[in-house]
């Protein structure tokens, strides 16, 4: 038979060249904002980290020692979450950090003295608690007396940096002293520092409001030795400080150490 030539066109085949696909956008982002919104969550409920730029709590705490503040040691509790979570109480001797009563948008360090009900007073420098001289070896002094200072609440504060602060104290020392001892009314605390001559603190701007104690710190994160100027705004003489001396400057003693309160009784 004669061969036949086939008449039907045959189909092609059209290759289509897949380009690579990139990386999503949005599953990057998403995962960014996620981790953003969860820091964000720590640093306002949970946890937050502070430097302290002052000697006021020497030696315990040094200048330029950074914290991590424990935010729910304080939190009032839940029926359930009381316990589950540590809440509980200001106690004397405590290390709490607190919205400072004048100066709202600035947090204070400072060791809890006095809770509501007790009687406070100081003689020649050493603190009498409810009526008993208290050990308290925390504290470092200097050799200078000040009457105020060293005797509290006997005499007049002297005037000091904001006329605000000398008002509060002078409202304190008027309706909260009886028979030469402060008695500290419900809803405050009374807290100095423990470099006890060099601390500006509740003697000087009044009692400590319950609701601006924002948590305790638990743990010294990193500490830097650095002047008080440039921890308070963190300028550019800081970060070249820290470029040239972080090696040698950094506290490595002190590193992850643990802050712990002292119970006064």
């Amino acid at each position: 038979m004669p061969a036949t030539t086939e008449t039907k066109p045959r189909k092609t085949v059209e290759v289509v060249k897949q380009t690579p696909r990139q990386p999503e956008q949005r599953g990057f982002i998403a995962e960014w904002t996620w981790t953003i919104l969860i820091l964000v969550f720590a640093i306002t409920f949970v946890a937050q980290v502070m430097a302290i730029p002052t000697s006021s709590m020497h030696n315990t705490l040094l200048t330029g020692d950074h914290l991590i503040i424990d935010k729910l040691a304080y939190s009032p509790a839940g029926p359930i979450s009381r316990h589950l979570l540590p809440y509980r109480d200001v106690r004397r001797g405590d290390i709490i950090v607190f919205r400072h009563p004048i100066l709202l948008d600035e947090n204070y360090v400072k060791r809890c003295i006095g809770v509501p009900g007790d009687h406070i007073k100081l003689v020649n420098k050493q603190l009498w608690l409810n009526g008993h001289l208290v050990n308290e070896p925390y504290t470092i002094h200097t050799p200078y007396f000040d009457p105020y200072r060293d005797e509290f609440p006997a005499g007049t504060p002297d005037f000091i940096q904001d006329p605000r602060m000398y008002d509060r104290a002078m409202e304190m020392l008027k309706n909260n002293v009886v028979n030469g001892e402060l008695v500290v009314p419900p809803g405050n605390y009374f807290a100095m520092g423990d470099n006890r001559d060099n601390s500006l603190d509740s003697r000087y701007w009044g009692l400590v409001p319950r609701e601006n104690i924002i948590g305790m710190p638990t743990i010294i994160l990193w500490s830097y030795d650095a002047p008080t100027q440039d921890l308070q705004t963190y300028n550019v003489h800081h970060f070249i400080d820290l470029a040239e001396h972080f090696f040698t400057k950094t506290r490595w003693n002190r590193t992850l150490k643990l802050v712990q309160g002292y119970p006064l009784q």
